[in-house]
Protein backbone atom coordinates (compact mmCIF):
# COMPACT_ATOMS: atom_id res chain seq x y z
CA UNK A 1 0.00 0.00 0.00
CA UNK A 2 1.48 3.38 -1.02
CA UNK A 3 2.04 6.21 1.44
CA UNK A 4 -0.57 8.32 -0.38
CA UNK A 5 -3.24 5.62 -0.10
CA UNK A 6 -2.49 5.20 3.62
CA UNK A 7 -2.62 8.96 4.21
CA UNK A 8 -5.95 9.43 2.40
CA UNK A 9 -7.55 6.05 3.15
CA UNK A 10 -10.52 7.37 5.16
CA UNK A 11 -11.44 9.84 2.39
CA UNK A 12 -12.65 6.98 0.19
CA UNK A 13 -15.73 6.92 2.43
CA UNK A 14 -18.26 9.46 1.10
CA UNK A 15 -19.65 10.47 4.49
CA UNK A 16 -16.23 11.10 5.98
CA UNK A 17 -15.21 13.01 2.85
CA UNK A 18 -18.24 15.31 3.20
CA UNK A 19 -17.56 15.82 6.89
CA UNK A 20 -13.86 16.47 6.31
CA UNK A 21 -14.34 19.29 3.80
CA UNK A 22 -17.37 20.85 5.51
CA UNK A 23 -15.78 20.81 8.93
CA UNK A 24 -12.49 22.14 7.52
CA UNK A 25 -14.25 25.37 6.51
CA UNK A 26 -16.17 25.61 9.77
CA UNK A 27 -13.08 25.11 11.91
CA UNK A 28 -11.25 28.00 10.24
CA UNK A 29 -14.07 30.20 11.49
CA UNK A 30 -13.92 28.60 14.93
CA UNK A 31 -10.23 29.43 15.30
CA UNK A 32 -10.83 32.96 14.05
CA UNK A 33 -13.42 33.39 16.78
CA UNK A 34 -11.14 31.86 19.43
CA UNK A 35 -8.34 34.33 18.74
CA UNK A 36 -10.71 37.28 18.35
CA UNK A 37 -12.48 36.45 21.61
CA UNK A 38 -9.39 36.33 23.81
CA UNK A 39 -8.04 39.48 22.14
CA UNK A 40 -11.37 41.24 22.73
CA UNK A 41 -11.36 40.34 26.42
CA UNK A 42 -7.75 41.42 26.85
CA UNK A 43 -8.44 44.70 25.01
CA UNK A 44 -11.48 45.45 27.16
CA UNK A 45 -9.96 44.44 30.49
CA UNK A 46 -6.14 44.23 30.17
CA UNK A 47 -6.49 41.42 32.74
CA UNK A 48 -4.72 38.05 32.67
CA UNK A 49 -7.21 36.83 35.29
CA UNK A 50 -10.18 37.54 33.03
CA UNK A 51 -8.47 35.71 30.18
CA UNK A 52 -8.31 32.71 32.48
CA UNK A 53 -11.93 33.21 33.54
CA UNK A 54 -13.12 33.15 29.92
CA UNK A 55 -11.34 29.85 29.38
CA UNK A 56 -12.84 28.56 32.62
CA UNK A 57 -16.38 29.50 31.60
CA UNK A 58 -16.09 27.94 28.14
CA UNK A 59 -14.79 24.61 29.41
CA UNK A 60 -16.18 24.02 32.91
CA UNK A 61 -19.46 22.58 31.51
CA UNK A 62 -17.44 19.75 29.95
CA UNK A 63 -16.01 18.89 33.34
CA UNK A 64 -19.45 18.34 34.84
CA UNK A 65 -21.56 17.36 31.83
CA UNK A 66 -19.25 15.26 29.65
CA UNK A 67 -19.86 11.97 31.52
CA UNK A 68 -23.65 12.48 31.39
CA UNK A 69 -23.37 13.55 27.75
CA UNK A 70 -21.58 10.28 27.06
CA UNK A 71 -24.53 8.28 28.40
CA UNK A 72 -26.91 10.05 26.03
CA UNK A 73 -24.41 9.83 23.17
CA UNK A 74 -24.60 6.04 23.47
CA UNK A 75 -28.41 6.31 23.21
CA UNK A 76 -29.04 9.05 20.67
CA UNK A 77 -28.71 9.22 16.90
CA UNK A 78 -25.22 10.69 16.56
CA UNK A 79 -25.90 12.34 13.20
CA UNK A 80 -28.87 14.31 14.53
CA UNK A 81 -27.01 15.18 17.73
CA UNK A 82 -24.15 16.75 15.78
CA UNK A 83 -26.59 18.66 13.56
CA UNK A 84 -28.14 20.14 16.69
CA UNK A 85 -24.87 21.03 18.41
CA UNK A 86 -23.43 22.68 15.30
CA UNK A 87 -26.62 24.70 14.81
CA UNK A 88 -26.48 25.94 18.41
CA UNK A 89 -22.81 26.87 17.97
CA UNK A 90 -23.78 28.96 14.94
CA UNK A 91 -26.38 30.80 17.04
CA UNK A 92 -23.75 31.59 19.69
CA UNK A 93 -21.43 33.07 17.04
CA UNK A 94 -24.25 35.19 15.59
CA UNK A 95 -25.11 36.68 19.00
CA UNK A 96 -21.44 37.46 19.69
CA UNK A 97 -21.06 39.09 16.27
CA UNK A 98 -24.15 41.29 16.73
CA UNK A 99 -23.05 42.46 20.20
CA UNK A 100 -19.54 43.29 19.00
CA UNK A 101 -20.48 44.96 15.71
CA UNK A 102 -23.04 47.17 17.45
CA UNK A 103 -20.46 48.25 20.02
CA UNK A 104 -22.47 46.97 22.99
CA UNK A 105 -20.30 44.01 23.92
CA UNK A 106 -18.92 43.74 27.45
CA UNK A 107 -16.73 41.16 29.15
CA UNK A 108 -19.73 39.64 30.95
CA UNK A 109 -21.37 38.99 27.56
CA UNK A 110 -18.32 37.01 26.47
CA UNK A 111 -18.32 35.09 29.76
CA UNK A 112 -22.02 34.19 29.45
CA UNK A 113 -21.70 33.14 25.81
CA UNK A 114 -18.63 31.11 26.69
CA UNK A 115 -20.70 29.15 29.20
CA UNK A 116 -23.34 28.53 26.51
CA UNK A 117 -20.71 27.29 24.08
CA UNK A 118 -19.29 25.07 26.79
CA UNK A 119 -22.69 23.42 27.25
CA UNK A 120 -22.87 22.71 23.52
CA UNK A 121 -19.29 21.41 23.40
CA UNK A 122 -19.94 18.98 26.27
CA UNK A 123 -22.31 17.06 23.95
CA UNK A 124 -20.63 17.85 20.63
CA UNK A 125 -17.16 16.41 21.26
CA UNK A 126 -18.12 12.89 22.43
CA UNK A 127 -20.76 12.71 19.69
CA UNK A 128 -18.29 13.69 16.95
CA UNK A 129 -15.60 11.35 18.24
CA UNK A 130 -18.02 8.41 18.45
CA UNK A 131 -19.43 9.29 15.00
CA UNK A 132 -16.01 8.82 13.34
CA UNK A 133 -16.27 5.04 13.31
CA UNK A 134 -19.71 5.25 11.63
CA UNK A 135 -18.39 7.51 8.89
CA UNK A 136 -15.58 5.09 7.97
CA UNK A 137 -17.60 1.88 8.45
CA UNK A 138 -15.44 0.21 11.10
CA UNK A 139 -11.91 0.11 12.49
CA UNK A 140 -9.95 -0.48 9.26
CA UNK A 141 -9.47 3.22 8.49
CA UNK A 142 -10.05 4.50 12.02
CA UNK A 143 -6.43 5.49 12.70
CA UNK A 144 -6.30 7.36 9.40
CA UNK A 145 -9.67 9.04 10.09
CA UNK A 146 -8.51 10.24 13.52
CA UNK A 147 -5.28 11.54 12.01
CA UNK A 148 -7.09 13.33 9.19
CA UNK A 149 -9.66 14.68 11.65
CA UNK A 150 -6.82 16.09 13.75
CA UNK A 151 -5.04 17.47 10.68
CA UNK A 152 -8.27 19.18 9.65
CA UNK A 153 -8.55 20.74 13.11
CA UNK A 154 -4.97 21.93 13.11
CA UNK A 155 -4.91 23.00 9.49
CA UNK A 156 -7.70 25.36 10.47
CA UNK A 157 -5.67 26.31 13.53
CA UNK A 158 -2.89 27.35 11.19
CA UNK A 159 -5.08 29.39 8.85
CA UNK A 160 -7.75 30.81 11.16
CA UNK A 161 -5.55 32.69 13.68
CA UNK A 162 -3.47 34.26 10.90
CA UNK A 163 -6.63 35.55 9.22
CA UNK A 164 -8.02 36.67 12.58
CA UNK A 165 -4.88 38.60 13.48
CA UNK A 166 -5.10 40.53 10.20
CA UNK A 167 -8.86 41.16 10.43
CA UNK A 168 -8.72 42.29 14.06
CA UNK A 169 -6.10 44.89 13.18
CA UNK A 170 -8.06 46.12 10.13
CA UNK A 171 -11.79 45.79 10.91
CA UNK A 172 -12.05 44.54 14.50
CA UNK A 173 -13.18 41.40 16.28
CA UNK A 174 -16.84 41.52 15.24
CA UNK A 175 -16.13 40.54 11.62
CA UNK A 176 -14.29 37.43 12.85
CA UNK A 177 -17.35 36.38 14.83
CA UNK A 178 -19.62 36.99 11.84
CA UNK A 179 -17.42 34.95 9.49
CA UNK A 180 -17.39 32.13 12.01
CA UNK A 181 -21.19 32.10 12.07
CA UNK A 182 -21.28 31.88 8.27
CA UNK A 183 -18.69 29.08 8.24
CA UNK A 184 -21.12 26.74 10.03
CA UNK A 185 -23.19 26.61 6.86
CA UNK A 186 -20.50 24.38 5.31
CA UNK A 187 -20.55 21.71 8.01
CA UNK A 188 -24.34 21.74 8.30
CA UNK A 189 -24.66 21.27 4.54
CA UNK A 190 -22.17 18.39 4.67
CA UNK A 191 -24.07 16.66 7.47
CA UNK A 192 -27.38 17.01 5.64
CA UNK A 193 -25.85 15.56 2.45
CA UNK A 194 -24.70 12.36 4.16
CA UNK A 195 -26.30 9.00 3.36
CA UNK A 196 -26.38 6.89 6.50
CA UNK A 197 -27.88 3.44 7.10
CA UNK A 198 -30.72 3.15 9.56
CA UNK A 199 -29.38 2.58 13.05
CA UNK A 200 -30.31 -0.74 14.58
CA UNK A 201 -32.70 -0.57 17.50
CA UNK A 202 -30.72 -0.68 20.71
CA UNK A 203 -31.62 -2.44 23.90
CA UNK A 204 -33.91 -0.68 26.34
CA UNK A 205 -31.90 2.09 28.04
CA UNK A 206 -31.12 1.64 31.69
CA UNK A 207 -31.32 4.32 34.33
CA UNK A 208 -28.99 7.24 33.49
CA UNK A 209 -27.19 6.95 36.82
CA UNK A 210 -26.71 3.22 36.31
CA UNK A 211 -25.24 3.73 32.83
CA UNK A 212 -23.02 6.54 34.10
CA UNK A 213 -21.62 4.32 36.85
CA UNK A 214 -21.24 1.45 34.39
CA UNK A 215 -19.26 3.66 32.01
CA UNK A 216 -17.09 5.01 34.83
CA UNK A 217 -16.28 1.52 36.09
CA UNK A 218 -15.50 0.35 32.58
CA UNK A 219 -13.18 3.28 31.77
CA UNK A 220 -11.37 3.65 35.08
CA UNK A 221 -11.45 -0.02 36.00
CA UNK A 222 -9.40 -0.95 32.93
CA UNK A 223 -5.79 0.08 33.53
CA UNK A 224 -4.79 1.18 29.98
CA UNK A 225 -7.83 3.43 29.56
CA UNK A 226 -7.33 4.92 33.02
CA UNK A 227 -3.61 5.62 32.53
CA UNK A 228 -4.13 7.16 29.09
CA UNK A 229 -6.92 9.42 30.35
CA UNK A 230 -4.90 10.54 33.37
CA UNK A 231 -1.85 11.52 31.32
CA UNK A 232 -4.06 13.19 28.72
CA UNK A 233 -5.68 15.25 31.47
CA UNK A 234 -2.27 16.24 32.84
CA UNK A 235 -0.93 17.27 29.42
CA UNK A 236 -3.99 19.39 28.70
CA UNK A 237 -3.81 20.92 32.17
CA UNK A 238 -0.21 21.88 31.39
CA UNK A 239 -1.21 23.27 27.97
CA UNK A 240 -3.84 25.65 29.33
CA UNK A 241 -1.48 28.27 30.81
CA UNK A 242 0.13 28.59 27.37
CA UNK A 243 -3.23 28.89 25.60
CA UNK A 244 -4.68 31.37 28.10
CA UNK A 245 -1.57 33.51 28.51
CA UNK A 246 -0.52 33.78 24.85
CA UNK A 247 -1.84 37.39 24.63
CA UNK A 248 0.46 38.25 27.55
CA UNK A 249 3.48 36.72 25.79
CA UNK A 250 2.50 38.41 22.51
CA UNK A 251 2.23 41.89 24.04
CA UNK A 252 4.40 42.08 27.18
CA UNK A 253 7.18 39.64 26.27
CA UNK A 254 7.42 39.92 22.48
CA UNK A 255 6.16 43.53 22.28
CA UNK A 256 3.62 42.75 19.55
CA UNK A 257 -0.10 43.07 18.84
CA UNK A 258 -2.95 40.95 17.48
CA UNK A 259 -0.88 39.97 14.44
CA UNK A 260 1.80 38.55 16.78
CA UNK A 261 -0.87 36.59 18.68
CA UNK A 262 -2.13 35.22 15.37
CA UNK A 263 1.39 34.15 14.35
CA UNK A 264 2.02 32.40 17.68
CA UNK A 265 -1.27 30.52 17.52
CA UNK A 266 -0.66 29.61 13.89
CA UNK A 267 2.81 28.29 14.79
CA UNK A 268 1.26 25.86 17.26
CA UNK A 269 -1.25 24.93 14.59
CA UNK A 270 1.52 24.19 12.09
CA UNK A 271 3.25 21.86 14.52
CA UNK A 272 -0.01 20.14 15.37
CA UNK A 273 -0.82 19.74 11.67
CA UNK A 274 2.53 18.04 11.07
CA UNK A 275 1.84 15.73 14.00
CA UNK A 276 -1.66 14.89 12.80
CA UNK A 277 -0.47 14.09 9.27
CA UNK A 278 2.26 11.91 10.76
CA UNK A 279 -0.40 9.93 12.63
CA UNK A 280 -2.63 9.71 9.55
CA UNK A 281 0.21 8.09 7.59
CA UNK A 282 0.62 5.26 10.11
CA UNK A 283 -0.35 1.75 9.02
CA UNK A 284 -1.13 0.47 12.53
CA UNK A 285 -1.82 1.50 16.11
CA UNK A 286 1.22 -0.50 17.27
CA UNK A 287 3.86 1.73 18.84
CA UNK A 288 1.47 4.49 19.91
CA UNK A 289 1.96 3.82 23.63
CA UNK A 290 5.64 4.73 23.40
CA UNK A 291 4.69 7.74 21.29
CA UNK A 292 2.40 9.01 24.05
CA UNK A 293 5.29 8.91 26.54
CA UNK A 294 7.95 10.69 24.46
CA UNK A 295 5.52 13.25 23.02
CA UNK A 296 4.40 14.30 26.51
CA UNK A 297 8.02 14.79 27.59
CA UNK A 298 8.87 16.75 24.42
CA UNK A 299 5.88 19.02 24.98
CA UNK A 300 7.01 19.85 28.51
CA UNK A 301 10.60 20.56 27.46
CA UNK A 302 9.65 22.78 24.51
CA UNK A 303 7.17 24.64 26.71
CA UNK A 304 9.89 25.46 29.24
CA UNK A 305 12.16 26.69 26.44
CA UNK A 306 9.35 28.90 25.07
CA UNK A 307 8.89 30.58 28.46
CA UNK A 308 12.48 31.91 28.26
CA UNK A 309 12.29 33.21 24.69
CA UNK A 310 12.08 36.95 23.92
CA UNK A 311 12.56 36.61 20.15
CA UNK A 312 9.54 36.11 17.88
CA UNK A 313 11.08 33.64 15.41
CA UNK A 314 12.44 31.46 18.23
CA UNK A 315 9.13 31.56 20.08
CA UNK A 316 7.32 30.50 16.91
CA UNK A 317 9.78 27.64 16.31
CA UNK A 318 9.33 26.38 19.86
CA UNK A 319 5.55 26.59 19.51
CA UNK A 320 5.75 24.49 16.35
CA UNK A 321 7.47 21.82 18.47
CA UNK A 322 4.88 22.28 21.25
CA UNK A 323 2.02 21.87 18.79
CA UNK A 324 3.62 18.80 17.20
CA UNK A 325 4.20 17.12 20.57
CA UNK A 326 0.80 17.78 22.09
CA UNK A 327 -0.93 16.59 18.92
CA UNK A 328 1.09 13.38 18.83
CA UNK A 329 0.13 12.69 22.46
CA UNK A 330 -3.54 13.63 22.12
CA UNK A 331 -4.23 11.91 18.79
CA UNK A 332 -2.33 8.76 19.81
CA UNK A 333 -4.41 8.60 23.00
CA UNK A 334 -7.61 9.01 20.98
CA UNK A 335 -6.57 6.28 18.53
CA UNK A 336 -5.77 3.70 21.20
CA UNK A 337 -8.98 4.45 23.10
CA UNK A 338 -11.13 4.20 19.97
CA UNK A 339 -9.43 0.91 19.06
CA UNK A 340 -9.76 -0.94 22.36
CA UNK A 341 -13.15 0.34 23.57
CA UNK A 342 -16.34 -1.74 23.29
CA UNK A 343 -18.76 -0.22 20.77
CA UNK A 344 -21.69 -0.05 23.22
CA UNK A 345 -19.60 2.07 25.60
CA UNK A 346 -17.84 4.21 22.98
CA UNK A 347 -19.84 7.35 23.70
CA UNK A 348 -19.20 7.17 27.42
CA UNK A 349 -15.47 6.51 27.04
CA UNK A 350 -15.16 9.35 24.53
CA UNK A 351 -16.99 11.60 26.98
CA UNK A 352 -14.25 10.85 29.51
CA UNK A 353 -11.77 11.61 26.74
CA UNK A 354 -13.53 14.96 26.25
CA UNK A 355 -13.41 15.49 30.00
CA UNK A 356 -9.66 14.85 30.04
CA UNK A 357 -9.17 16.90 26.87
CA UNK A 358 -11.32 19.89 27.84
CA UNK A 359 -12.80 19.22 31.27
CA UNK A 360 -9.57 19.87 33.18
CA UNK A 361 -8.94 22.99 31.11
CA UNK A 362 -11.20 25.24 33.25
CA UNK A 363 -9.04 24.51 36.27
CA UNK A 364 -5.92 25.19 34.22
CA UNK A 365 -7.40 28.42 32.84
CA UNK A 366 -8.41 29.73 36.24
CA UNK A 367 -5.13 28.76 37.88
CA UNK A 368 -3.14 30.23 34.99
CA UNK A 369 -4.95 33.55 35.14
CA UNK A 370 -4.73 33.79 38.93
CA UNK A 371 -1.12 32.65 39.31
CA UNK A 372 0.12 34.77 36.39
CA UNK A 373 -1.01 37.90 38.24
CA UNK A 374 1.32 36.96 41.12
CA UNK A 375 4.12 34.84 39.68
CA UNK A 376 4.24 36.08 36.08
CA UNK A 377 3.24 34.26 32.91
CA UNK A 378 6.66 32.64 32.33
CA UNK A 379 6.86 31.03 35.76
CA UNK A 380 3.33 29.63 35.50
CA UNK A 381 4.16 28.02 32.14
CA UNK A 382 7.38 26.55 33.55
CA UNK A 383 5.53 25.02 36.52
CA UNK A 384 2.90 23.44 34.28
CA UNK A 385 5.54 22.07 31.90
CA UNK A 386 7.44 20.45 34.76
CA UNK A 387 4.27 18.61 35.83
CA UNK A 388 3.87 17.34 32.28
CA UNK A 389 7.42 15.96 32.17
CA UNK A 390 6.93 14.10 35.46
CA UNK A 391 3.68 12.60 34.13
CA UNK A 392 5.41 11.38 30.96
CA UNK A 393 8.12 9.63 32.98
CA UNK A 394 5.53 7.85 35.14
CA UNK A 395 3.62 6.72 32.03
CA UNK A 396 6.81 5.41 30.41
CA UNK A 397 7.56 3.43 33.58
CA UNK A 398 4.04 1.92 33.55
CA UNK A 399 4.03 1.14 29.82
CA UNK A 400 5.27 -2.50 30.01
CA UNK A 401 2.37 -3.32 32.34
CA UNK A 402 -0.15 -1.60 30.07
CA UNK A 403 0.99 -3.68 27.08
CA UNK A 404 -0.01 -6.89 28.85
CA UNK A 405 -3.61 -5.67 29.05
CA UNK A 406 -3.82 -4.31 25.50
CA UNK A 407 -2.21 -7.20 23.58
CA UNK A 408 -5.16 -9.61 24.05
CA UNK A 409 -7.54 -6.98 22.62
CA UNK A 410 -5.27 -6.39 19.62
CA UNK A 411 -5.18 -10.14 19.00
CA UNK A 412 -8.96 -10.44 19.30
CA UNK A 413 -9.65 -7.70 16.73
CA UNK A 414 -6.91 -8.94 14.38
CA UNK A 415 -4.20 -6.30 14.80
CA UNK A 416 -1.37 -8.42 16.18
CA UNK A 417 -1.80 -11.43 13.81
CA UNK A 418 -1.20 -9.07 10.89
CA UNK A 419 2.27 -8.20 12.16
CA UNK A 420 3.20 -11.55 13.69
CA UNK A 421 2.33 -13.82 10.76
CA UNK A 422 4.76 -16.70 10.58
CA UNK A 423 6.12 -16.17 14.08
CA UNK A 424 5.78 -19.19 16.41
CA UNK A 425 3.16 -18.79 19.13
CA UNK A 426 5.78 -19.27 21.85
CA UNK A 427 7.56 -16.12 20.70
CA UNK A 428 4.45 -14.07 20.04
CA UNK A 429 4.45 -12.24 23.36
CA UNK A 430 7.88 -10.77 22.68
CA UNK A 431 6.98 -9.18 19.35
CA UNK A 432 5.13 -6.09 20.63
CA UNK A 433 8.26 -4.90 22.43
CA UNK A 434 9.17 -3.24 19.10
CA UNK A 435 5.62 -2.25 18.33
CA UNK A 436 3.69 -2.00 21.53
CA UNK A 437 0.29 -0.50 22.32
Amino acid sequence: MTKERILLGALKHRNFRLFFFGQSISLIGTWMQQVAMIWLVYRLSNSAFLLGLVGFCSQIPSFFLAPVAGVFTDRWNLHRTILLTQSLAMCQAIILAVLTLTGSVAVWHVLALSVCMGLVTAFDIPARQAFLIQMVDGRENLTNAIGLNSSMFNGARLIGPAIAGFLIAVVGEGVCFLLNALSYVAVLAALLAMRLPLQATTKTPKNVTHELIEGFRYAFGFLPIREILMLLALVNLAAMPLTVLLPVFATNVLQGGPDTLGLLTAAMGLGALIGALSLASRKSVLGLGRQIAWASALFGLSLIAFSFSHVLWLSMLLLVICGFAVMMETAASNTILQTIVDDDKRGRVMSFYAMAFLGVAPLGSLLAGGLASRLGAAHVVQLAASMCIVGSLVFAWRLPTLRKFVRPIYRRIGILPDVTAGIPCEAEVTVPENGES
